[in-house]
């Protein structure tokens, strides 16, 4: 324990990258010795093939601990100052547990601790692999390329887009998923909520969202639940960068149900690309046939679809009927 407390201390003396080098030098070999039960975990929810996914968690949670530690504070002492369960600190410390920016910033803000910020720094550090973890390996690049873009046009036949969902809404779409341990849904709702800070950057992406009606009429995970989802969509589309519009069921049959969801993503300086939905899984398209074939279809969806104004009105008076 006293040589680690010594690597710990020339860590905190030492440069960002110095800082991240020592830190996994305490974690590694736990790592390789679990490198096999990586193995057996649903590839699904892997960074990638040859990337160990506990290892930047295990960094996290040893400094952690660390800090815990030092003082004789218990997990579940920690846990009461954070919101969290002691089982929750502990998880966390062992690597099995995603942390969140928020646990980090509320362990900065306990003075007996003695942060002094390298919580904070270490997760941005590391913040890249804790939020991949949180995708399937075959959406893992689409975060990145969304992040860049300047407009975001949206196609969503079933489901509220994951960057308008609040975070009971995602839960209850992300809880049928068959299989998932309760710290992995953790993982892929905080890595959901994680998404959706592009829109409150200083200059955030265009983003336009068509929705079919059927989206807003299926009662995802209760009344309460739906009717908070709802209220958000309102809110959503009244911001400048936003622009949401339903294609009504009176529209009959219209270009998308040929379909299933899709994103056109364009940048500055860059070709636009695409992403598809499919029922197991997605795809980035860049192919530029391809991408231009489902820019004319969220073009012709459009038509079909009710004024911005028009749209509002009807997510409300759907929220106050539910």
């Amino acid at each position: 324990m006293g040589h680690e407390r010594d690597e710990f201390a020339e860590f905190y003396r030492a440069s960002r990258d110095s800082c991240l080098k020592a830190v996994t030098a305490v974690v590694v070999d736990r790592q390789l010795a679990e490198e096999q039960v990586a193995e057996d975990r649903p590839r699904r929810w892997r960074i990638g093939p040859g990337q160990g996914q506990a290892c930047p968690l295990k960094v996290f949670g040893a400094m952690l601990a660390y800090y815990r530690n030092r003082i004789g504070m218990t997990p579940e002492q920690l846990g009461a100052r954070v919101y969290l369960s002691g089982s929750q600190i502990r998880k966390v410390e062992a690597g099995t547990r995603t942390p969140s920016e928020d646990l980090a910033k509320a362990c900065e803000a306990i003075p007996e601790l003695g942060c002094n910020g390298a919580l904070t720094e270490l997760y941005e550090i590391l913040s890249v692999h804790l939020k991949r973890r949180a995708y399937p390996g075959w959406f893992a690049g689409w975060p990145d390329k969304e992040a860049q873009a300047r407009r975001l046009r949206w196609f969503e036949p079933l489901v509220v887009p994951g960057l308008l969902q609040t975070e009971t809404y995602a839960r209850a779409i992300l809880s049928t998923r068959m299989g998932a341990t309760h710290e992995e849904l953790d993982d892929a709702v905080a890595g959901r909520m994680e998404r959706q800070r592009i829109l409150d950057r200083e200059h955030p992406p265009e983003l336009w969202v068509i929705l079919d009606e059927a989206v807003l009429r299926r009662p995802v995970g209760g009344p309460d639940v739906m009717r908070g989802q709802l209220v958000r969509l309102v809110e959503a589309g009244q911001r400048p960068n936003i622009a949401i519009q339903v294609v009504p069921f009176s529209a009959g049959a219209h270009e998308g149900l040929r379909g299933g969801a899709f994103i056109v993503a364009d940048f500055d300086g860059a070709a636009t690309i695409a992403y598809q939905d499919a029922a197991s899984s997605g795809q980035i398209i860049e192919d530029a046939a391809e991408v231009e074939g489902l820019a004319v279809t969220w073009d012709t969806l459009r038509l079909d679809a009710l004024p911005r104004t028009a749209s509002i009105s009807l997510i409300t008076s759907v929220a106050e009927a539910v």
